[in-house]
């Protein structure tokens, strides 16, 4: 039996959350509490015992233990091979790779300076001044790594040759960005395309709902601009 320690608002989790449904395969899900306030203090006993880091996901299967999303994913598809979710030639695995490192760790990383935008606003005016201001900054970023990803599709229908861990990693981190304020897909036809395409998929489309939920009950409300909705 696979237990997966998640959490409701953890783009890595959700990552994994897909990962398992594309694959078809039957999962406890365990939601681990979280708030906008403390996040996920106080940290969950199990999580803390299972993983070193003390964060979300973490994946048990038949006594096997694994944290960071990547990791697991990479078991799942090489645990349970059908459908495949990572290319089959070398060279295509190691592209797929390197999409879902930009995803995790460049694209990511851009999103961050937004994230304060769900939390409730801090009392000090001087902070909330500068934290818009880097976030501001940190949307110009994001809208250079949009130009990059549409110009790394070329019009093909996934970043690979079929829908892989790259799709799953990058279609997180730009719904985290839209969800958080950040810049629209207009004027990105293809990613626009790609996006919207994805969000359809059954698998997808469940992630998208119970996150848009999960930002109901938990999160500050975020002012969207036009053509920013996730």
């Amino acid at each position: 039996m696979i237990t997966l320690y998640s959490g409701p608002l953890s783009l890595f989790s959700r990552k994994v959350e897909i990962a398992l449904q594309e694959k078809g395969l039957g999962f406890q899900r365990i939601m681990v509490p979280f708030n906008q306030t403390t996040g996920y203090d106080p940290k969950y006993p199990e999580v803390i015992a299972l993983n070193p880091k003390g964060q979300v996901p973490v994946l048990s299967d038949c006594g096997l233990v694994l944290y960071d999303s990547t990791v697991i994913n990479e078991y799942l598809d090489e645990a349970y091979p059908e459908p495949k979710l990572m290319p089959d030639s070398p060279v295509e695995r190691a592209r797929c790779r390197l999409d879902e490192l930009y995803a995790d760790e460049i694209l990511f990383q851009a999103v961050k300076p937004l994230m304060h935008r769900t939390s409730p606003p801090s009392p000090d005016r001087v902070r909330r001044i500068a934290q818009e201001a880097d976030a501001l900054i940190a949307e110009e970023a994001l809208t250079r790594h949009y130009e990059v990803l549409e110009q790394k599709l070329a019009g093909r229908e996934f970043f690979g040759g079929r829908l892989s861990l790259a799709d799953i990693a990058l279609f997180m981190s730009v719904l985290f960005s839209l969800r958080l304020g950040g810049p629209p897909l207009d004027g990105y036809p293809g990613l626009a395309e790609w996006y919207t395409r994805l969000k359809l998929r059954p698998t997808f489309a469940q992630v998208v709902a119970e996150m848009a939920e999960a930002d109901r009950r938990l999160s500050y409300p975020v002012a969207m601009r036009q053509g920013r909705s996730a």
